[in-house]
Order: structure tokens, then sequence, then C-alpha cells
């Protein structure tokens, strides 16, 4: 329970930190006023006021926030550095710079990973790296280090070649596995078991994953390439969720709070991942054209170019309404899909 709470800050905290920053180190350099930022939300924890900026940390660590002066277009106090006296080009970096920073920070954690850690891939070689607990390959005594020799009498070279005659089995009876462990050559007679989610035979077992040094510039490569991938697949997972709304499972504050927590389980390395997985997550959605969301701002922005002149004060106050209307609606199914799977599942 600790180390859950612990990651979820851990995550929370860097997202919403990095998101943040981007707002403000923007706005600093168009020359607008910030009067504070802020991690988290509810009561101040900590704060200290340096120049013209109070820096605080809140009580919920949910999200952040920059107090820019003059984002209320009904109040000039703050004269020509009020964010509605600058020019829309400015104010668009402004609002961009978030999830600009959201996209930065997973290349940023890709390379670090890669560089310090090495990149994983599956070994070619026939050798189990990992046996599933209960499956076939469990219940028949093989271990993690086994190297296979034959199956059926017939030789087995490469993992690629085991897998493929794993493959190859089309009804539920026993084969026999020649396997070598420790210098000592053994057989044992295994039965491969119908996996409905994969539509094929399995047995149980997984392949030996190496590690591969690699150097700055191929880490930088690799980490951008990731993100990329990544990226590519968020996307085209969002156009399914708005094509068949039913089949989307949304995670709420609890549910990437215990993801978080399942992570941080299995080490440093892993929880870093999930973070820039989430980040990439954020800044997506951040972009959606959603009244009050940083997509939302920007179509305001964009129609405020193209129209000559600002949207008026009521057309922005139903808007950002609107926006959040929709999000406190989201927010609620996605705690909803929480609580089901934590406690009913």
């Amino acid at each position: 329970m600790i180390l859950t709470v612990v990651a979820a800050i851990f995550v929370f905290g860097l997202l919403v930190l990095v998101h943040e920053l981007g707002h403000f180190i923007t706005a600093k350099m168009t020359g607008m006023r910030v009067d504070e930022f802020a991690i988290g939300f509810g009561p101040k924890l900590i704060s200290t006021k340096r120049g013209e900026t109070v820096y605080s940390i809140r009580a919920v660590p949910l999200g952040g926030f920059n107090d820019i002066a003059g984002m209320d277009p009904t109040n000039d106090e703050a004269g020509d550095r009020g964010f509605w006296r600058k020019p829309v080009l400015s104010r668009m970096i402004v609002i961009l710079a978030g999830s600009a920073m959201n996209f930065i920070l997973p290349v940023i954690l890709f390379f670090g990973i890669f560089f310090f850690s090495g990149v994983s891939s599956p070994s070619t070689d026939p050798i189990i790296g990992t046996v599933i607990e209960g499956r076939a390959a469990d219940q028949a005594g093989l271990m993690a280090g086994d190297r296979i020799i034959k199956i059926d009498g017939a030789e087995v070279t490469t993992w690629e070649d085991f897998s493929k005659k794993i493959q190859a089995v089309t009804e539920e009876k026993p084969i026999a596995l020649t396997y070598e462990r420790d210098g000592k050559i053994s057989e044992v007679s295994i039965t491969p078991t119908y996996d409905s989610t994969s539509k094929r035979f399995l047995i149980g077992v997984n392949s030996l994953i190496v590690k591969n040094d690699v150097g700055l510039f191929e880490s930088m490569k690799l980490a951008v390439e990731r993100t990329i991938e990544i990226i590519a697949f968020m996307l085209t997972a969002l156009v399914g969720i708005f094509s068949n709304p039913s089949s989307a499972e949304l995670a709420g504050p609890i549910g990437i709070a215990q993801m978080a927590g399942k992570f941080a389980a299995d080490g440093f390395v892993p929880l870093l991942n999930f973070a820039a997985l989430l980040s990439l997550n954020l800044g997506i959605i951040n972009l959606l054209p959603v009244p009050a969301l940083d997509g939302g701002h920007f179509v305001t922005l964009a129609l405020e170019a193209v129209r000559g002149k600002p949207l008026g004060p009521k057309a922005l106050i139903y808007a950002q309404r609107v926006g959040v209307a929709l999000l406190l609606l989201l927010m609620l199914f996605a705690t909803k899909n929480d609580i089901v799977r934590v406690f009913f599942s």
C-alpha cells in the first residue's frame, strides 16, 4: 500500500511538474506575469515567493496550475503583462507548451533507460526465460534456463523453430520434449492447452530476454523511435474509442495509482516506462479540442486569429462550463471503472 502511494505521487508529481513547467517557462519568456506556480490542488502544504511568483505544493497531487495574470479577459489589472494582452501567437505557444513537455519527457526517460540499462530483446536461442505458473510446462517440471533440443524427435535450433513447432499443434495431445539442464539431457511428455485469447495451443513458456548495451547516439535514436511508435499506437487506439465508445476501458486516478504500484514493485525502470507512457497519454488527451483542455484553448485562439478579434466573455464562459462538465462526466465514468476493477473483479 505504501509503495503504491509513493509510486503514484512520484508519477503524478513528475507529469504535472513537467506539464506546468512548460506553461510557466513560455509564459515568462513571452513577458506574462505568473502569480503562482502550483503542483497539486487544495490547501497549500509548502509555499515560497520568489520575485513576483509564489511557488507552492498543495495537498491533492492530481494536477497543478499556473496562475497567469489576465487569464480572465474581463480582468485587465496586469496591463500589458496580462495573458489576453499578448499576441495570439504568444498565447498559442504558452497553451501548447504543457503538452509539448509531455512529449519531450518520454524521450528523456527512454533515453536514460536505454543508455543506462541497455536494450532488452528476446534471445534467438531455444532457451526458456520464464515458465508461467500452473500451465503445462510448469506442471511438466520445466524451468527457466532449460534449453529445448527436440520436439517429437525433430531437432530445435532456434526459439523461432521451437515456437513454430508448438504453433503447429492442432489438438490437445501429449508431445515429447527433449531438453538440456546443467549439461544433462532429459525428456518429458507435455500436453499443450488451447488459449482462447491467442487462439492457439500453448505450453506456458516465454523466451529468454537478453540485454545489449547501446551508446549515446543510438540511445537517443531509439528513444525518439519508441516515442513515435507509442504516439502512433495511442492515436489509433483513440480513434477506436471514438468509433466504439462502449469498448473503452478508461482508468481514473485510482486505477492509475494501482498500476503505478504494480510497476514500482517490478523496479524503478518499469515505473519510468509507465511514467513515459502516461506522459504521452496526458499530452495527447490535453490536445483534444475540448473546452477546459489545452486543445480547447488553442481552438479558441485559432478562431480569434481567423476572426481578428477574441470571442466574447460570455461565449468563453459557456464553453468553459461545457468543457468542465464533460471532464467531470469522464472522470466519474473512469472512477466507476476503477471501483469495479478494484473491488468487484
